[in-house]
């Protein structure tokens, strides 16, 4: 029983990891219908953005988690105004190669950089985060991470439910050219749905820094693993990326620890497989008809 309790708190804590991360690559496909393959590397410049001003510049960690999201924001805006913005317009199967693009420029420059080294965060989260309950132990960073992650989601879905640029988005999201005659300015929400989305992927690289280090190649494999995420809770639900995001942590740590660590990192990709055969539009994705 209590390894079923430590595994399940572990399932819960990289479960909200992996909703925060789906939740950018959702907020882009909503407002654009462009899947972001960059997005792991985004969350790896975030991570290793992060490191880099805790341990080179030495700044306080409240400095350093600042200066992080704010960089991101930036660097969310420049990569639509410079390399989306030219492509509005055109084929849709063009914007989705250049983040791919992107992808592979970002993995190879932070390869240049840093290498394919491991990294990890100097110690600063207090030891009495964890929880100790006879034999079942909760990290600190895993304790953090369900508490920083149960946070970004509330703090967004407030965002998008009550603030004018999350309604912006919404409506956007919902028709983009009803929202263009009711002077919605659909470019402008475009920049900022990749700016939070970069902000997003950020805030998950850090996380997954306090909790297992920092490298290059598997920050760009957790970026992979949203696919089955947003792909079972659906492509354009926020609130399935969230639903989506626990189960597949939830099995992927389950089955990790009952049968195969191996198989454990292959079951997102089943799980993602059995979706799109049996139900291609997700748990809570809209069902969209064609007629010719």
């Amino acid at each position: 029983m209590e390894f079923f309790i430590q595994i399940l708190v572990n399932g819960l804590s990289i479960g909200f990891l992996y909703a925060l991360a789906a939740l950018g690559f959702v907020m882009i496909f909503k407002s654009s219908s462009v899947l972001n393959f960059a997005h792991g590397e985004l969350l790896a410049i975030g991570a290793f953005f992060f490191l880099i001003l805790a341990t080179s510049a030495k700044l306080p960690i409240w400095v350093c988690f600042v200066l992080t999201l704010a960089g991101c924001f930036a660097l969310g805006f420049i990569i639509e105004r410079l390399f989306l913005r030219p492509l509005i317009g055109e084929a849709l199967i063009e914007v989705i190669m250049l983040t791919v693009g992107l992808s592979v420029m970002f993995k190879g420059l932070m390869l240049f950089a840093f290498g394919g080294n491991f990294f990890k965060y100097p110690s600063f989260l207090p030891e009495a985060l964890a929880v100790n309950w006879g034999m079942i132990h909760v990290p600190s960073a895993y304790v953090s991470s369900f508490i920083i992650g149960l946070l970004c989601l509330g703090v967004f879905g407030l965002f998008f439910k009550y603030s004018a640029q999350g309604i912006y988005m919404r409506s956007v999201a919902d028709h983009q050219i009803a929202a263009l005659s009711l002077g919605v300015h659909v470019r402008r929400v475009f920049a900022l749905s990749w700016a939070i989305a970069a902000v997003v992927a950020a805030m998950s690289g850090i996380i997954l820094g306090f909790m297992h280090g920092v490298n290059v190649h598997e920050l760009s494999a957790v970026g992979l693993k949203v696919f089955p995420v947003v792909i079972l809770g659906g492509l354009d639900s926020i609130g399935g990326a969230i639903v989506g995001g626990i189960i597949i942590g939830l099995l992927e740590t389950f089955t990790g620890g009952y049968i195969s660590g191996s198989l454990g990192e292959v079951i997102p990709y089943i799980i993602l497989v059995i979706i799109l055969m049996i139900k291609p539009y997700g748990l809570f994705g809209s069902v969209e008809i064609e007629r010719v």
